[in-house]
């Protein structure tokens, strides 16, 4: 019976204790709870802002308006007693043109070195004879550009300070979740070193401002101003520039959109190293498929990049030819046009890449070299001339069809090195037209075979829907560009 109690003892110490642990375990799960909804949601902000205001500065530039001539000027009637004072007011003894004036323009930016690099927007600083950096403490410093990218709006200014400036870093944007507290600073109206705070409403948002979109949606108050200021998580680090609004009133209704850091940081370090961006460059021009498209090639999920036109350049050496479509970039999976834009825009210059494209309903890999975009950019292709066609006309699918000759190409502004035939009108009732095909563009393939004529194209339609398939690829060209469609043969 001693045994017996004593083992109940044990027990009942044992008991004691793992309640005892439980309710510490419990007690401690509520306070890592606690404390991640205090981190989640702070009762103030005033910590973080009191620390980092000081790397956050007001931007100041002013820019001279060149004269210009008063026939631009509002004019007095004929004849009428106020001529004179018109001329007189307006031309200011200038000899009809009007003097130069200065324009200044206000935004914000951020300190990210000791030694005094700030960042901004480009079109804070675009065209500013000076500029002007105010810092917290009220002292101001000239500041010199280092380099631009109109592309993402970001720029990168130089002061020189006595002292080390307080400065901050960036953050990884790609980790930041929708519904995350974040805090912008910035100089709002005018206003200077003004805090606002909200979350993250989306991420990888895109305003079609360029090719590399990439921006955080956000509620906390943005103003014409903030420009170019920091986005901050509760990390103190920079996730995002504070870069446009969408208003109807041209003030904040909760719609701010800050350029990401993973593009940003890329961008500063560049040009903070050359003065300039340097971008890989693939030298092909892509569209994103729909499932009509896929459907014709083949595809089993409407995802890649399709290439539309391979000029001179990495693209045509390594033997990329249009109707590829992209799946696969330097080891990355490509879902659509953004993703394999971006992905090429941060590979290195003169990096020999694996591509993976879909051809004749099979993968192959190709080796490209990658060239440089800003130099590809300023090169100009020379077409090579493609002789006469004789016009004929005929209607298919809803569209009115007709070879191209010399004088319809110089019509519709084609460049010699593009055959094939002109669509002259199309059915709005029809496929074709809810497509995008419109009056001008110009049929370069069906089925990724080449057409010259009407008749061509009628074999091809006739050729698809006697192999069962539900749809036809086109190939269309408009002006100097070119885009494939993908069309019902319902």
């Amino acid at each position: 019976m001693r045994a017996i109690a004593v083992t109940k003892s044990i027990s009942k110490e044992r008991a004691q204790i793992m309640v005892a642990g439980a309710f510490m375990t419990l007690a401690f799960l509520l306070a890592q709870a606690s404390a991640g909804f205090a981190r989640g949601a702070p009762e103030s902000f005033a910590d973080l802002a009191e620390k980092l205001s000081p790397s956050v500065v007001n931007i100041t530039t002013s820019t001279t308006v060149t004269g210009v001539s008063n026939e631009s000027m509002p004019q007095a009637p004929e004849g009428s007693p106020f001529g004179e004072m018109f001329r007189d007011f307006f031309d200011n003894g200038q000899g009809g043109q009007r003097r130069p004036r200065k324009s200044s323009a206000l935004g914000s930016g951020f300190v990210i070195s000791a030694d005094g690099y700030i960042v901004t927007n480009n079109h804070v600083i675009d065209k500013a004879d000076e500029i002007v950096i105010e810092f917290f403490d009220g002292k101001e410093l000239d500041a010199k550009l280092v380099g631009r990218d109109p592309k993402t709006d970001i720029a990168l200014l130089k002061v020189e300070a006595e002292e080390p400036l307080p400065f901050v870093g960036f953050g990884d944007s790609d980790i930041a979740r929708v519904g995350d507290w974040v805090m912008a600073i910035g100089n709002p109206l005018g206003q200077g070193f003004s805090v606002s705070a909200g979350i993250i409403s989306a991420r990888n948002r895109t305003l079609r401002s360029g090719p590399y979109d990439d921006f955080i949606q956000t509620d906390a108050a943005i103003n014409r101003g903030n420009s170019g200021g920091p986005l901050f998580n509760m990390n103190g680090e920079v996730i995002g520039v504070n870069t446009a609004i969408i208003s109807p009133n041209g003030g904040s209704i909760g719609l701010g959109f800050s350029m990401s850091s993973a593009v940003v940081d890329r961008v500063v370090k560049q040009l903070q190293e050359f003065g300039e961006t340097r971008r890989g460059w693939l030298g092909v021009q892509i569209q994103d498929i729909d499932a009509d498209m896929a459907e014709a090639l083949g595809l089993e999920n409407v995802a890649g990049a399709m290439v539309s036109g391979v000029p001179e350049g990495p693209g045509k050496d390594a033997g990329i030819l249009p109707g590829d479509v992209i799946l696969s970039f330097d080891g990355y999976d490509v879902d659509d046009t953004r993703g394999l834009v971006a992905a090429v825009g941060n590979a290195e210059v003169g990096k020999a890449v694996r591509v993976v494209v879909f051809r004749d309903n099979k993968t192959q890999t190709l080796l490209v070299t990658l060239g440089r975009r800003e130099v590809a950019e300023k090169a100009q292709v020379v077409p090579a001339v493609a002789a006469p066609v004789e016009p004929k006309e005929t209607e298919e699918m809803g569209m009115t069809l007709m070879s191209l000759n010399a004088e319809m190409r110089e019509q519709l502004g084609l460049p010699e090195d593009v055959n094939g035939v002109a669509v002259v009108a199309v059915d709005e009732t029809k496929d074709a037209f809810e497509k995008g095909v419109r009056s001008g563009d110009v049929i370069v393939e069906v089925g990724q075979e080449a057409v010259l004529t009407p008749a061509d194209i009628t074999k091809a339609f006739a050729a698809a829907k006697e192999a069962g398939r539900k749809s036809v690829l086109l190939l269309v060209a408009r002006g100097d560009g070119s885009r494939f469609v993908g069309l019902s043969l319902k």
